[in-house]
């Protein structure tokens, strides 16, 4: 049964892999409109030139090809451009791209008390300083750029920031230095990033699916709940998937040829597998995060049948969804929300929008009985915390 699942759920990503890629392409040029006019450098040829190092971006299919064509066409609007991966109170250098000792980057510790290092990190969000408020070893290393100016641009992913991309116009008085693109750049590849991980995962973790002569749980990817653009998918994508998880008899009867496409794509798959784990990714995004305790649970089970049950955690999970779609898509107003305690008038709506489309799938089953959707706009948007909603955000 299980490989049976893995197949129509993988068939489905795939098919909506170029539906991702459009959906990013489609909000980063919204980003871009939203953003004031800056004047173009001399290697700028325009909105074309910038389409296509978001496309570039997006054909990246593993974190390491992902950050190696940021990096790369950051160069193009930036004389000197390195990534710096950022775990816990550290930020080491990961590649670099314009400097005279690219190689020497590898493995740099970045000092993350400098000023403008610690702005980018603790608030996440883009810093514009002087040299001076930059890591002083670095620049002695490396060299200070003319126009005396750095900037750092956090990397966020699943709301902490995994990297910071450092960019000045090089020691030349000539270099360049294009804010607007290199905002727009990282934003597409931290939102290329997530994407990538929940194909990854959707293809490894392990659901509930019901049977008729199988009462026991039998493991079944969990895309339905993870996938960001689940909610936008067109209706034979979800019907695909509905039809997996309540066909089990008919889905047994192709068990054999489906088994044996099975084994050829898992041969493939480990190949491709350990040539990954000779290389890691530089990025700590390859675990799902654990779910908080906080998260709000299903009616105990002596209150509601099993059927029941398996519709309320289906409810949690696509309100889950949802929101985190929301976060995915809002991080700068997410974090300015949170900090002026006015998140709901700032994302009205999509919160609405979202809204609508739960209510649609599940106010008229017996999930209605509890808001899920609500509860994690709560737990999830705002921390727990419903002050940040603000006042007109009602519980």
């Amino acid at each position: 049964m299980q490989p049976i699942v893995e197949r129509v759920v993988g068939q489905v990503l795939d098919s909506h892999a170029a539906q991702l890629r459009s959906e990013i392409v489609r909000r980063v040029m919204e980003e871009m409109e939203a953003q004031p006019a800056t004047p173009p450098s001399a290697s700028d040829g325009g909105s074309a030139d910038l389409g296509h190092a978001v496309a570039a971006i997006q054909l990246g299919n593993s974190q390491r090809e992902i950050l190696g064509a940021l990096l790369d066409n950051c160069s193009r609007y930036a004389s000197r451009v390195a990534l710096f991966v950022v775990k816990g109170s550290h930020a080491s250098g990961w590649q670099g791209r314009g400097f005279a000792k690219n190689d020497q980057l590898k493995d740099f510790a970045l000092d993350t008390n400098a000023a403008a290092v610690t702005r980018a990190i603790h608030d996440r969000v883009i810093v514009n300083a002087p040299s001076s408020e930059a890591d002083s070893h670095f620049l002695q290393e490396f060299g200070t750029p003319a126009s005396g100016e750095i900037r750092f641009l956090p990397l966020v992913l699943k709301e902490k920031v995994a990297a910071l991309v450092y960019a000045d116009a090089g020691t030349d008085a000539a270099g360049k230095l294009d804010a607007g693109s290199l905002e727009l750049l990282v934003l597409t590849a931290g939102a290329w990033l997530e994407v990538n991980s929940l194909r990854k995962q959707a293809h490894k973790e392990p659901a509930v699916v019901h049977s008729e002569n199988a009462p026991a749980a039998v493991p079944q990817p969990s895309l339905v709940y993870n996938d960001p653009f689940a909610s936008h998918a067109s209706g034979h994508a979800m019907v695909a998937v509905a039809a997996a998880e309540s066909s089990a008899p008919a889905a047994a009867m192709i068990a054999p040829v489906a088994a044996e496409a099975q084994h050829a794509a898992t041969e493939t798959q480990s190949a491709v597998a350990e040539a990954e784990a000779a290389a890691p990714d530089p990025l700590p995004l390859a675990q799902p995060e654990a779910v908080p305790t906080s998260e709000p649970e299903p009616p105990p089970a002596s209150d509601v049948s099993l059927e029941d049950q398996d519709v309320h955690r289906k409810a949690q999970r696509f309100a889950r969804l949802l929101v985190d779609e929301i976060k995915l898509y809002n991080q700068a107003r997410v974090a300015e929300g949170r900090k002026n305690k006015d998140l709901y008038d700032r994302l009205q709506e999509a919160i609405e929008k979202s809204r609508a489309t739960y209510q649609k799938r599940y106010g008229n089953t017996v999930a209605a009985s509890v808001n899920y959707f609500q509860d994690e706009v709560v737990r999830s948007l705002a921390e727990d915390d419903i002050s940040v909603m603000g006042a007109n955000f009602q519980r």
